[in-house]
């Protein structure tokens, strides 16, 4: 039985349920920016306790919006180092310069002092992510630090969906946060994204910017510099579905971790990246940072061939200064970033993951790691 990386989980009810909102839309010609573009919105705003919600075409795409509403042009954006190459795009997309900084090892996250070290007058915005559906301790102390400074605290929460920090969820912490629905994510919509935030000016600046930078829908009155970046209503129905399945989902997620943390915990070198207190994670990921010297190469091979499980979808196994895009970003000393993007893995995580999975996996990775230890 092979166990894949990642799996897309859709139950034989639930692709009815999208089926029939299919051939409703079809049959209204009612095909973007629609009645169930709203209700994904409302949905998602619900789960995550936000004010406002504005769903657009892709996470990429809503992380660009938010920066655009926060007047990022001609300036510095703080990012990690460690995040995928979007993040760092969307910044370059809304006429800013990239400004990489460190994070820690324990959350794969930035921290108040490692942004600190980056920061310029020029500085407009930072990007916090969070990596694997964690969402670091710091968080409050990066917001303090960007409110004493005048800069928008905004929140890569791509692999964040239905996470929280002591009580607070996921797209809370800054002026807005950036979800995205790409298929591998918790909840996807096949593509999309959603921005969350509690600012009223935000959301109709962004609602604006996500149609081609219009004063209102159906007009060919243009009062932005925006782009196509509406969510079908086809999307937001496949969306409006999973998003369903959010509580079970994560509560499957976490029971695998669970399991996963009980499993490595006697296996020395092997360290998996775990839920601060207080915090609440979807478990997206479940990294574990591999003994420094292993060939992580090797360890995946080997898991792979003589178990058939697939590790893959690193976060990140480049850091984002080694992207040949990107070889010019702005940075200072990067150590840990190197470090943990050379040295992990990420272990198979699926939201209907199965019991006998959970154990192949636990078998795989055990071997493999204690023959190469001993």
């Amino acid at each position: 039985m092979a166990v894949p990386p990642a799996r897309v989980v859709f139950s034989e009810s639930d692709r009815s349920t999208v089926a029939a909102a299919v051939t409703e839309i079809l049959s209204t010609g009612e095909l973007t920016l629609g009645p169930r573009t709203e209700r994904f919105e409302a949905g998602f705003a619900a789960a995550h306790e936000a004010s406002h919600a504005v769903a657009v075409a892709s996470g990429t795409a809503a992380l660009e919006i938010a920066l655009r509403c926060v007047g990022v042009a001609g300036r510095e954006v703080v990012v990690p180092a460690n995040t995928f190459y979007a993040t760092a795009a969307a910044a370059v997309h809304a006429g800013a310069k990239p400004v990489l900084a460190d994070i820690e090892a324990s959350t794969f996250a930035l921290t108040a002092e490692s942004v600190e070290a980056v920061l310029s007058p020029d500085t407009a915005a930072v990007v916090l992510v969070h990596i694997g559906g964690l969402i670091t301790p710091a968080v409050d102390e990066l917001r303090q630090l960007c409110d004493a400074r005048g800069i928008a605290l905004i929140e890569d929460a791509a692999h964040a969906h239905g996470c929280s920090y002591l009580g607070r969820p996921a797209g809370s912490f800054g002026l807005a946060g950036a979800f995205s629905f790409y298929p591998t994510k918790v909840v996807t919509s096949g593509e999309g994204g959603m921005i969350l935030t509690e600012s009223a000016e935000l959301r109709d600046e962004a609602r604006i910017l996500r149609d081609q930078g219009k004063g209102a829908f159906g007009t060919n009155h243009h009062v932005r510099h925006g782009a196509s970046w509406r969510l079908s209503e086809v999307n937001a129905a496949v969306g409006e579905v999973h998003l369903r399945r959010l509580k079970e989902f994560v509560e499957l997620r976490r029971s695998v971790a669970e399991r996963y943390t009980a499993a490595l915990a006697p296996l020395p070198g092997l360290d998996p990246l775990v839920e601060p207190p207080g915090g609440r994670s979807n478990f997206y990921k479940y990294v574990v940072l591999l003994p420094r010297g292993t060939d992580r190469d090797g360890f995946k091979r080997e898991v792979r061939e003589r178990f058939d499980v697939r590790l893959a979808g690193e976060v990140y196994e480049l850091p984002l200064h080694r992207q040949p895009v990107f070889a010019d970003l702005v940075h200072g000393p990067l150590p840990v970033a190197e470090d943990v993007c050379a040295r992990h893995v990420c272990l198979p995580v699926h939201s209907d993951m199965t019991d006998d999975e959970v154990d192949q996996v636990i078998a795989a990775v055990s071997t493999v790691h204690s023959e190469l230890a001993g």
